[in-house]
């Protein structure tokens, strides 16, 4: 798997710019580390058509169960995809909380399944 396009990111620099920008940040760490995903997985990206599907109503759900299904075989299955699935729509900051600590790993060049 590749890894090395990931980019380690700091967990309270997030929630700062995600206070600061109101939420907006959401938008763009969904964005790129989906497309960071999606690389990792082999995928040819799709990263901004699946963010905008995010922020539409009804189709956000599929959105999350892509981004779910992609995490999950970045992760090897350590997070089934139905459970990131129902993070997403219960306590969304869960995923973004399991998701950036896996994403830093990779970038520190870490095993994803300790």
């Amino acid at each position: 798997m590749k890894t090395d396009h990931i980019k380690k990111r700091n967990m309270i620099m997030q929630i700062f710019l995600m206070v600061i920008t109101l939420g907006i940040y959401a938008i763009y760490w969904f964005y790129s580390t989906l497309n960071e995903l999606h690389i990792a997985n082999g995928n040819d990206g799709g990263a901004l058509l699946w963010t905008i599907l995010a922020l539409i109503p009804l189709l956000n759900l599929f959105a999350y169960w892509h981004y779910s299904s992609e995490f999950s075989k970045f992760n090897d299955g350590k997070y089934p995809s139905i459970v990131v699935f129902v993070a997403w729509v219960l306590f969304s900051p869960l995923v973004w909380l399991l998701v950036q600590i896996d994403l830093n790993k990779a970038a520190d060049g870490g095993s994803l399944n300790n």
